[in-house]
C-alpha cells in the first residue's frame, strides 16, 4: 500500500470522525433523543428535560468531554459497578503500554527503519508515493548493526509490559476483595445451586433438598426454591405488560381516543370501549398465566436443579467446595449469580441437551471460522491492485484513476472487513447461550473469549498468511516453521492492519458515541408509537463485543511496534478516543446489568501474554531472517520467562477471582452479626430466587385473587 492510500483512508475516517463527533453534540441536546444519548440520566431523574427551544442546542459544544474527563474511578465505581472501572483500567493499560512503547517506535525504531535500503530509499521529496513498507523493519539491511536496537526494544517491552500486567493483576484482585468488604449484603453470596439431585421414584425434588441439606449442613442451611420449567409463561408475562402498559397510558391521557371499531383495522363495525376492552383482555390473559402456573406447579415440570440458601457466606462457601456425595455426578454445586442475572431459559434443557448443545457450538464455531474466510479473501484481493486487475479485468481503466485505487486499496478493505465483524459478537453470544451457562455474565464472558479468539484467528492470521484452510492448519501443526513464517508474513501486512486501525478504531469509536443504530431505530419508531406506551431501557455495555476489539488492537500494536512503529500513533489516537467515549457512555448511557467483581480480567491478562509470547515468536523469525543468529539465541528466554511470570501470577492472584478467601468469607460474617437488618434480608432471601414468571401478577382491577403465591416451594429451616 502507498502512503498516499494510507492518507485517503485517514481522510475519510477523520472527517467521519468529526462529523460524528458534532452531530452528537447537537443531537444529545434535542429532547427528544434524551432516550437514546442519556437514557441512564433519564432512569436516574437527573436529566433536564425541558422542551423549551433554546437556539444553544443548535450550536455544537464540547462540554461533554470535561464532564467525561472530570469522572474519577470511585465515581465510575458507584454508579456502573466494578466491572466498569476493569473496563476502563484495560484503556488505561493500553495508553500506557503504548506510550512508552510509541517513544521507542517512532523517535527511535521509525528512523532506523527509514534509513535502511533493504526494500528502497525513502524518497522525502515525493513520500506520498513511496511503500508504506520502507517504514518497516523489512528495509532494514540484512546483518544491520542497527538491528540490535530493535532487539533492545522487545525486552524492553517486554520487562514493561510485565511490570504493569503484574501491577494491576494485584491492583484489581485487592480491588476485588475491598469491593466484597465494603459492600451489602447480595444474595448470591449466600446462595449456591445444586444441580442433578437424585430423585427416587415417588418423592419430590423440593423434599429430598431440604431433607439432604437439615442433614448434612444443619447448622447453616437456611432454605431452598426449586427451579422449574417455565418457557411457555414468558411470553404470556410480557403480553400483560405491554397490554397494562397501554391501559394505564390510555386512562391517564384525557385526549387520547376511548373508542375505536371492532372490525377491519377499526374502520367498520361497532365502536368499541378501548379501556373496557384492554380490561376484559388483561383479566383473560391472567387467567391464562394462572392456568399455565398451576400446571408449572406440578412435580412433572420440576427441574432436578435448586437455589439453595445459607445463613451465612461461609456456609455457602463450604456447600460450594466441598462434594456431596459419593457419586461426584450428584449434588453438583456452583456460585449462584445474582437474581436479576440468572439465565432462566438454561433451565429448560435437560443434561443430556446441554452435552449436545455444547459440542454443536464447537462445530458451529469451527464453521462459522471457516466460512469468515471468505470476506478475508476478498479484502486481501482488494489490497493488491494486480490481483483486482486479474480477477475483474472490465475494471482495469477505473482502477488507474489515483484516487479510486487509493479508495479501494486503502479504506475499502477495512470498511469490509469492519461490517462483516458486526456480526459475529451477537452470534457468538447466541451460541454461548445455548452452551448451558447458568447467568448472562457468564454467557457474556464466554461470548468475549469466542469473539476474541475468533477476531485473532481470522483477522490477524487468515490476513497474514495467504492461501487455502490447509495451509493455515498445516502451519500451526508444524511449530519449527511457526517464527520464520510469521517473519515473513507478519511485516508485510502492515499497512494493511494500520489502515485496520483507523478503520475499525477511530470510526467504530466515534459511531459508538454517536449511537447510529439506536438513533435510526428511534426515528423509525416514533411515528408510529408514543413513547409513554414503552417502558424506558437503559443498556448496559456490550463487554462481549467491546473488551475483544480492544485486546486485538493490543495485540496489534504488541506485535507491530518494533516491526512497523508506524502502526502507534494510530493505535494511541483511537485510545485517547475510546478513553473520552467510553467514560461519556458509562455517565450518560449504560446502566450496569450485572456485576462480576473484575472476573473479566483474567481475560485480559490471558491476552496479553499471548500478544507478547507472539511477538517473541516473531522476533525471532526476523531476526534469523535478518542474519542476526546470536539476537535469535537471546530472544529464546523471553517466551520462557513470559510464560513462567504468567503461571506465577495465575498461581497468585486467579484463585481470589474464582472465590473470595474464607478470611473475607468469615469478617464480613462477623460484621453481619451487628447488623439490625440481618433477619429481615434472610427473611427476603427466601424468596429472591423465585423464578420471575412463576410470581402472581395483577394488572388488572379483578385481580386480588391472583395475588397469593402459587408455589410451596420455598423451604425455610428452623432457626
Amino acid at each position: 500500500m502507498l502512503v498516499s492510500a494510507l492518507l485517503t483512508s485517514l481522510g475519510i475516517n477523520s472527517g467521519l470522525c468529526v462529523l460524528f463527533f458534532t452531530l452528537y453534540s447537537i443531537l444529545r441536546k434535542q429532547p427528544s433523543n434524551y432516550e437514546v444519548y442519556m437514557p441512564k440520566l433519564l432512569a436516574e431523574g437527573e436529566s433536564n428535560t425541558s422542551s423549551i427551544f433554546n437556539i444553544e442546542r443548535l450550536i455544537p459544544s464540547p462540554d461533554w468531554v470535561k464532564t467525561a474527563w472530570q469522572l474519577t474511578e470511585d465515581d465510575l465505581l458507584s454508579s456502573s459497578g466494578l466491572d466498569a472501572v476493569v473496563f476502563m483500567r484495560l484503556i488505561n493499560f493500553s495508553l500506557r503500554v503504548f506510550l512508552f512503547a510509541g517513544v521507542i517506535g517512532v523517535f527511535v525504531l521509525l528512523p532506523i527503519n527509514c534509513s535502511g535500503n533493504q526494500l528502497e530509499y525513502v524518497d522525502f521529496t515525493d513520500l506520498s508515493n513511496n511503500s508504506l513498507d520502507v517504514f518497516t523493519i523489512s528495509n532494514v539491511n540484512n546483518g544491520s548493526s542497527k538491528l540490535w536496537i530493535h532487539f533492545v526494544a522487545v525486552y524492553l517491552v517486554t520487562i514493561f509490559v510485565c511490570c504493569l500486567l503484574y501491577y494491576e493483576y494485584k491492583y484489581i484482585s485487592q480491588r476485588r476483595i475491598d469491593y466484597f468488604l465494603s459492600s451489602k449484603p447480595q444474595p448470591h453470596q449466600f446462595t449456591i445451586l445444586v444441580r442433578s439431585i437424585p430423585v427416587s421414584a415417588g418423592s419430590g425434588v423440593s423434599e429430598k433438598v431440604d431433607s439432604f441439606f437439615r442433614e448434612y449442613h444443619p447448622s447453616t442451611y437456611l432454605s431452598h426454591i426449586v427451579v422449574r420449567r417455565t418457557n411457555k409463561l414468558q411470553s404470556l408475562i410480557n403480553d400483560a405488560k405491554k397490554l397494562y402498559t397501554r391501559l394505564i397510558h390510555l386512562q391517564s391521557d384525557p385526549n387520547q381516543q376511548k373508542y375505536k371499531r371492532s372490525s377491519c383495522f377499526g374502520l367498520f363495525g361497532r365502536k368499541v370501549n378501548l379501556v373496557d376492552h384492554y380490561e376484559k383482555k388483561l383479566e383473560d390473559i391472567e387467567e391464562n398465566v394462572r392456568m399455565e402456573q398451576s400446571e408449572v406447579s406440578l412435580a412433572g415440570e420440576e427441574v432436578r436443579s435448586a437455589f439453595v440458601s445459607f445463613k451465612s457466606r461461609y456456609g455457602a462457601a463450604v456447600a460450594l467446595h466441598l462434594q456431596q456425595s459419593t457419586n461426584p455426578t450428584h449434588w453438583v454445586t456452583e456460585q449462584a449469580p445474582e437474581p436479576h442475572d440468572v439465565y432462566w431459559p438454561f433451565f429448560s434443557s435437560s443434561f443430556l441437551r446441554r452435552w449436545i448443545s455444547k459440542l454443536v457450538v464447537i462445530l458451529a464455531c469451527i464453521l462459522l471460522t471457516v466460512l469468515f474466510l471468505i470476506p478475508v479473501v476478498v479484502v486481501q484481493g482488494l489490497t493488491n491492485l494486480n490481483q483486482l486487475e486479474v480477477w475483474f479485468p472490465f475494471l482495469t481503466s477505473v482502477l488507474t484513476i489515483t484516487f479510486v485505487s487509493q479508495v479501494i486499496t486503502g479504506y475499502l478493505p477495512s470498511l469490509i472487513l469492519l461490517l462483516f465483524l458486526k456480526i459475529v459478537p451477537p452470534v457468538m453470544e447466541f451460541l454461548s447461550s445455548i452452551q448451558g451457562f447458568i447467568s448472562n455474565s457468564d454467557i457474556q464472558k464466554s461470548a468475549c473469549s469466542k469473539v476474541l479468539w475468533f477476531t485473532i484467528w481470522n483477522i490477524f492470521f487468515a490476513t497474514v498468511f495467504s492461501g487455502s484452510v490447509l495451509y493455515k492448519v498445516s502451519l500451526f501443526l508444524d511449530p519449527k516453521n511457526i517464527p520464520s513464517r510469521l517473519a515473513v508474513a507478519v511485516p508485510a501486512q502492515a499497512s494493511f492492519f494500520i489502515a485496520y486501525v483507523v478503520t475499525s478504531g477511530w470510526t467504530s469509536t466515534s459511531s459508538e458515541l454517536f449511537r447510529i443504530f439506536p438513533l435510526l431505530w428511534s426515528l423509525i419508531k416514533r411515528p408510529f408509537t408514543d413513547s409513554r406506551d414503552t417502558e424506558l431501557e437503559v443498556p448496559g455495555i456490550p463487554y462481549h463485543s467491546h473488551t475483544p476489539r480492544i485486546l486485538f488492537f493490543v495485540l496489534l500494536g504488541i506485535t507491530y511496534f518494533f516491526l512497523a512503529p508506524l502502526i502507534l500513533p494510530f493505535l494511541l489516537v483511537y485510545l485517547c478516543l475510546g478513553y473520552i467515549i467510553y467514560r461519556n457512555q458509562f455517565i450518560n448511557v449504560y446502566a450496569p446489568q450485572y456485576e462480576t467483581a473484575g472476573k473479566f480480567w483474567p481475560i485480559v491478562h490471558n491476552s496479553m501474554i499471548f500478544s507478547l509470547v507472539l511477538m517473541h515468536a516473531i522476533a525471532i523469525g526476523i531476526f534469523s531472517l535478518k542474519k542476526l543468529s546470536l539476537a535469535t539465541t537471546l530472544v529464546f528466554p523471553l517466551p520462557v520467562l513470559t510464560l513462567l511470570f504468567n503461571e506465577y501470577c495465575r498461581k497468585r492472584f486467579l484463585p481470589n477471582f474464582v472465590a473470595y478467601p474464607a478470611e473475607s468469607l468469615i469478617r464480613k460474617d462477623r460484621q453481619d452479626e451487628n447488623d439490625p437488618t440481618m433477619p429481615e434480608f434472610l427473611d427476603e432471601l427466601i424468596s429472591l430466587y423465585q423464578d420471575p414468571a412463576l410470581m402472581p401478577i395483577h394488572y388488572s382491577g379483578n385481580s386480588d385473587r391472583l395475588n397469593s403465591p402459587l408455589l410451596s416451594s420455598v423451604h425455610q429451616a428452623e432457626v
